[in-house]
């Protein structure tokens, strides 16, 4: 089993920004890709960012991209997420996902989810 903490989540000003920290703990794969998605009230839950094992391979929403960068530290089991230009539009509920299959990370079947972490952007 897979347990997934996120942290970092807050409240902030529109053109603050934030750091969300998700650490993997258990029985991890050996690789494994991990994302970032987030629910809104009233709207679907949205696909965020993910990045492969490596780190070399990055996705990002049009939403977010210029803003969001996603990176990992593999020997922490911890994939981060640093907001920039935060908007009003950004407030959610933020879910860590975890799959080894990278894929399933993209398309929201991935296997494991953290709890998740609320960001508030006031404007």
């Amino acid at each position: 089993q897979v347990h997934l903490v996120e942290s970092g989540g807050g409240m902030v000003q529109a053109g603050g920004s934030l750091r969300l920290s998700c650490a993997a703990s258990g029985r991890t794969f050996s690789r494994y890709g991990m994302g970032w998605f987030r629910l809104a009230p009233g709207k679907e839950r949205e696909f965020v960012t993910a990045i492969s094992w490596s780190g070399s391979n990055t996705y990002y929403a049009d939403s977010v991209k210029g803003r969001f960068t996603i990176s990992r530290d593999n020997a922490k089991s911890t994939v981060y997420l640093q907001m920039n230009s935060l908007k009003s539009e950004d407030t959610a509920v933020y879910y860590c996902a975890l799959d080894f299959y990278l894929n399933k990370v993209l398309d929201g079947t991935a296997g494991y989810w953290g709890q998740g972490t609320q960001v508030t952007v006031s404007s």
